[in-house]
């Protein structure tokens, strides 16, 4: 059998196949070759609800095989659909597992990983100009120590904020399908579990996110408003926990190139958005969950 080909990390300098195998050594990668590997919705649940942490949370979303159709693209995007200007990168290949403060007080919930983005790098919104927009705003606001984002291992860190995404492989033209999400929501709805204790504010970024916020919040216990909220930039949705608090869910519109190069969507209408959720939910120092363990 042929050795895949190997290319230098840009931050380590370490060889990597592409899509990375778990637990070779990948700056933050959370996984290990004996990290349980869902392969079907019914395995997404079972191992969703039975993540005892975030960081066994994050190992086994990023070896999940759930959606064939997911997987066969985000494997060839890492074989031989790589970018011009990243082809003698390696890439991740894999889901994109959450990213910052594993008891944080903001969590920012995207739509799914991009292509040459997390799909490339293995953090989420890293590599691309979307991240390039949500890192300078975390930054603005405290939550970032940079305000980039550009490789894992590259030293960046949240202090009070995690994100995540409503989908974790990164999908053909940034569509997953209806069955897609469903299969994917289980790992949304244990990070929500998970945050729950030091949880303020949730941030959705576009309107996917925000529609899997608010199942997330309805199927783990929470008490959502009637009628259903509708997406806006800048709207606001007071969420009941299970334990009584009220935590709000802000929207703004998507980082998308879509949306920030035609002013849709500008730095100033983030910060703002942002700005809220600082108010609600202050910027604090990496605080590690008592009782961690190592990851599966």
């Amino acid at each position: 059998m042929t050795t895949p080909p190997a290319d230098p990390h840009p931050v380590t300098g370490q060889d990597f196949t592409s899509p990375v195998p778990p637990g070779t050594g990948w700056p933050g990668d959370p996984a290990s070759p004996r990290t349980p590997r869902a392969r079907s919705g019914a395995d997404v649940v079972r191992l969703a609800a039975s993540s005892r942490d975030v960081a066994t949370l994050d190992a086994r979303v990023s070896v999940c095989r759930a959606c064939p159709r997911l997987v066969d693209w985000r494997e060839d995007v890492a074989r031989q659909g790589r970018r011009a200007s990243f082809a003698d990168q390696p890439y991740w290949g894999r889901p994109g597992p959450g990213f910052g403060d594993p008891a944080p007080r903001l969590l920012v919930v995207g739509l799914a990983p991009a292509a040459n983005g997390t799909n490339r790098t293995g953090r989420m919104f890293t590599g691309d100009r979307s991240g390039d927009w949500i890192y300078a705003a975390l930054h603005r606001a405290g939550y970032a120590d940079v305000p980039w984002s550009r490789h894992a291992g590259d030293g960046q860190l949240l202090r009070g904020a995690r994100i995540v995404a409503a989908v974790r492989c990164a999908p053909p033209a940034n569509k997953p399908t209806g069955p897609e999400r469903a299969t994917c929501a289980p790992w949304l709805d244990r990070d929500v579990q998970l945050a729950l204790p030091t949880l303020r504010v949730v941030l959705a970024l576009g309107a996917i996110a925000f529609d899997a916020c608010l199942g997330a919040a309805r199927r783990t216990g929470w008490a959502v408003p009637r009628p259903a909220p509708r997406f806006g930039h800048g709207v606001q949705v007071p969420l009941v926990a299970p334990d009584g608090r009220v935590i709000p869910l802000l929207a703004s519109y998507h980082v998308s190139q879509q949306n920030t190069f035609t002013g849709r969507l500008t730095e100033q209408m983030l910060d703002d958005v942002l700005a809220r959720a600082q108010a609600l939910a202050p910027p604090g120092p990496l605080e590690p969950p008592s009782g961690a363990v190592l990851a599966e």
